[in-house]
């Protein structure tokens, strides 16, 4: 989870300052293009203080080489979309905006932020075959190229191997297997499952988007009605009401108690992603497993997890996997030429440095060059992963791991984005109306139809106030 959702992020930059530094530098007050002096201003939604840091790294190798001079700040992801309204209400957008999500890209777009000629460019330029062609198309509208996609998370089911093994339990990568397995690990002081309760929060969407996916479960159809009532979503809400509320640790689950729920060993399983892998490594020293065999063994949880990475419903005929693409884009007042320039290095020279910062949220979705087709992939697996202590992400997992999260970027399904609808998920990821629903439904307040019901109303009200 590359989100705060994934990592209970603090802001970085606050709003007043992100603002106060678009207003000093690089932002044009007009509507069209900014006049080309060579200095751009990124906001990047990577704005952890140690990846802040990296990306200034990066920022200062493409001010070498090109002379154009770039204003970096750093901004919560939670607070972007009311610090671009803003900017555009003021005239000061910033040139270039990095790790931004699919929702919240088809926002911009379609309250006509973006320069959609720049991204084209860039992508014709680096040559479309070689990007995932799946990242291509979650970022594009026909044959209008939002941004470029410059990486991907994955959202992961992981399983004590050990407690499943002892109980003869397949791996939960099924609805019935799931629900199987909870049931029969949830003891006195064990939980079964681990997942996200919290109402106020943009993960558990996203932890619930991942499991109702897997039985077909959308947001909207493909006429673009809603369908959060559909009888493949009642199953999902009912589903994830036995998971997270009959074999899940009581009162409200957040990213952080969740995680750690299933890193003193008191759960079986849990919902989370690929930010996962360097702290289950015990690669993160603000964030070390805490089991009883931990303690003499760092790797003992990371050697011990099974990691299911698509989920198939009740009904479904294929798994589902859900995850994130984050791309690189411009605003409509970017100095175009300095822009392109800009992503185009950050997409090729410090592409590697990138995806680095953090490999395990970070799957490159531009495979390699036309020279060398697997470069980046390649590279990728070799990337260190880590705070503090840091190791080849290759030698702490397994090559059928890595190969399971590159070719997952191939299978990333999202409600909304196939359907033309990203603007209905951006205002969904604001409002939170399906994590409301399921903080009610969990804390026994409505059952899991009139949960489905009252996502369905606030998510078909909201659709509405965007027309």
């Amino acid at each position: 989870m590359r989100t705060r959702t994934r990592r209970s992020k603090t802001t970085a930059v606050g709003v007043t300052t992100a603002l106060g530094i678009g207003l000093l530098a690089g932002c044009s007050t007009s509507t069209g293009p900014g006049a080309p002096d060579r200095e751009i201003t990124v906001w990047s939604q990577e704005n952890l203080p140690d990846r802040v840091a990296a990306t200034q790294k990066i920022v200062d190798g493409f001010e070498k080489k090109t002379g154009i001079k770039v204003h970096l700040v750093g901004v919560d992801e939670g607070q972007m979309p009311q610090l671009i309204m803003s900017a555009a209400a003021s005239g000061h957008l910033p040139d270039v905006i990095g790790a931004a999500p699919m929702g919240q890209v088809w926002q911009m777009y379609t309250n006509g932020l973006l320069n959609t000629d720049i991204p084209r460019q860039i992508v014709k330029g680096l040559g479309s075959d070689t990007f995932d062609k799946n990242a291509l198309d979650l970022t594009t509208d026909g044959n209008v190229n939002l941004g470029v996609p410059s990486d991907a998370w994955l959202q992961l089911l992981v399983y004590r191997k050990d407690e499943f093994a002892k109980a003869g339990l397949k791996a939960p990568d099924t609805y019935a297997k799931a629900l199987k397995a909870a049931k029969k690990l949830t003891t006195e002081g064990h939980d079964g499952m681990s997942a996200a309760t919290d109402p106020s929060d943009v993960f558990t969407s996203q932890s619930f988007e991942s499991l109702a996916l897997a039985d077909n479960c959308q947001l909207v159809d493909d006429r673009g009605e809603v369908t959060l009532d559909s009888p493949q979503c009642v199953k999902a809400f009912h589903t994830y009401d036995q998971l997270a509320r009959e074999y899940g640790a009581p009162g409200t689950q957040t990213v952080d108690s969740t995680r750690a729920t299933y890193f003193s060993g008191r759960s079986s399983m849990m919902i989370w992603s690929t930010f996962l892998l360097d702290e289950l490594a015990g690669l993160r020293k603000d964030a070390l497993p805490s089991c009883k065999e931990c303690g003499h063994n760092t790797r003992f949880l990371s050697d011990n997890t099974g990691i299911v990475t698509a989920l198939k419903g009740t009904d479904s005929a294929e798994p589902a996997q859900f995850g994130e693409v984050t791309s690189w884009v411009t605003t409509k007042t970017a100095e175009t030429a300095a822009s392109r320039e800009f992503i185009e290095y950050m997409m090729g020279s410090g592409y590697e440095s990138w995806f680095g910062m953090a490999p395990e949220g970070k799957i490159p979705v531009r495979h390699g060059t036309a020279a060398q087709p697997d470069k980046y992939v390649a590279d990728w697996r070799h990337s260190k992963i880590g705070v503090g202590t840091r190791k080849p992400l290759d030698e702490v997992y397994p090559p059928e791991l890595l190969d399971q999260l590159a070719d997952g970027v191939g299978d990333i399904r999202r409600w909304g984005i196939e359907q033309g609808e990203g603007a209905l998920v951006g205002a969904t990821n604001g409002e939170l109306p399906v994590p409301k629903a399921i903080g009610s439904m969990t804390s026994g307040q409505v059952s899991p139809s009139e949960a489905a019901r009252e996502a369905q109303e606030e998510v078909a009200a909201l659709k509405k106030s965007l027309q």
